[in-house]
């Protein structure tokens, strides 16, 4: 029976590169950073290797030896061509035999490890180099604003990532730093629109926080960022005006109920003092009919507006004083109707008292004591 055979090691420095990404994305830091020892060993010179392993040390958060790993300090063989003497005038001589991608790379994640160790003044000068340096290519602008950013420089900050915007327009990286940076100088109406056109660009960024290894590094480091700031920001942010009193809740069965005794006993002592002023006149019955008719109007919409039938209603109505009122301020327009039928003086008094005894009954019910008991 034939069996699998283990697979070869690499041979190579790109092998071992190759292995060591792969570990880094599953969180095995330690197992990657000696990957690319071997890599090492193979090629003390490899730019590659130093740039991979100093990548693997920050997401370790390990931002000591990523710098060391930068700086070429890992191996004697591999001088540093930004060392920390010479932050500010990198030698041209050092930098001679690097291309431009890993310059930039190598400068990138030195000041990235020098925000780690909160040494923001050496990373704001890298980061100034950087921009200076490379003001035509977007990783380098990106990368520069960031690092900025991080260093606590505003304005050049902003600057730089507006222009890593422009260079490349269709990066959602390029947009989250935008947001970053906006959220950092506390532009958040600027941060929210960068960070959706990042969204739009790339849904899966909203989730890149979360993510491990070294392949989204960067973008990584850059989202839980900006989700920190955010978090801060809704911490600080001033707490919500109070509601609009005009604004009314909806009001309950009880309330519509009171409201409908009141505003119908209103009308009702109105319209037969009224009649009454007018009466041993011939207009006395007419405005009496078209008194009655608008009180009963007028009691059908406030009805309509309590939930539910109000025969249904009221029998299941637990406050009968309230229920008593209800019915009162519906007899005043009917013993007004009455009064233009008859022209009885007694009648008016009679709409008057069921008008006033209704609002005595809704101002006792609204005082919440307990009937009376026999």
């Amino acid at each position: 029976m034939s069996s699998e055979s283990a697979p070869e090691p690499p041979t190579d420095v790109h092998g071992y590169l190759q292995r060591a990404g792969l570990l880094a994305d599953l969180g095995r830091y330690d197992e990657a950073a000696a990957e690319i020892g071997f890599a090492t060993a193979l090629d003390p010179d490899s730019v590659a290797a130093r740039i991979m392993l100093a990548r693997v040390q920050l997401a370790a958060d390990r931002p000591e030896q990523a710098l060391a790993a930068a700086d070429g300090s890992t191996t004697g063989d591999v001088p540093s061509p930004w060392s920390a003497a010479a932050a500010d005038h990198p030698p041209a001589d050092a930098a001679a035999g690097l291309d431009v991608a890993d310059r930039i790379a190598l400068q990138v994640v030195r000041g990235l490890a020098l925000i780690d160790l909160r040494r923001f003044a050496e990373a704001a000068r890298v980061a100034t180099d950087l921009l200076a340096t490379y003001p035509d290519d977007a990783y380098a602008q990106r990368s520069g604003a960031a690092i900025l950013a991080g260093s606590r420089n505003g304005q050049p900050a902003l600057n730089a990532a507006w222009r890593g915007v422009e260079l490349a327009p269709q990066d959602a990286q390029a947009h989250l730093v935008l947001g970053l940076v906006g959220a950092r100088l506390e532009l958040f109406d600027l941060a929210h629109r960068a960070y959706g056109e990042a969204l739009r660009l790339d849904p899966l960024i909203g989730e890149a926080q979360h993510d491990v290894g070294v392949i989204g590094l960067e973008q990584r480091r850059y989202a839980a960022e900006l989700a920190i700031l955010a978090e801060q920001a809704t911490m600080m942010a001033p707490p919500p005006p109070p509601p609009d009193p005009r604004q009314q809740q909806p009001r309950t069965v009880d309330e519509e109920l009171r409201r409908l005794v009141l505003i119908g006993a209103g009308y009702s002592m109105v319209a037969a003092v009224t009649v009454a002023c007018l009466a041993g006149s011939t207009a006395s019955r007419g405005w009496a009919m078209f008194s009655a008719v608008g009180g009963v109007v007028l009691v059908w919409l406030l009805a309509r507006r309590v939930p539910g039938r109000i025969s249904e209603v009221l029998s299941q109505l637990l406050d009968r004083r309230l229920a008593t009122a209800v019915y009162a301020v519906g007899a005043a327009p009917v013993l007004i109707f009455c009064y233009a039928a008859i022209a009885s003086p007694w009648l008016l008094v009679s709409a008057i008292g069921a008008a006033a005894f209704a609002q005595f009954m809704v101002l006792r019910s609204a005082t919440g004591r307990p009937p009376d008991q026999p």
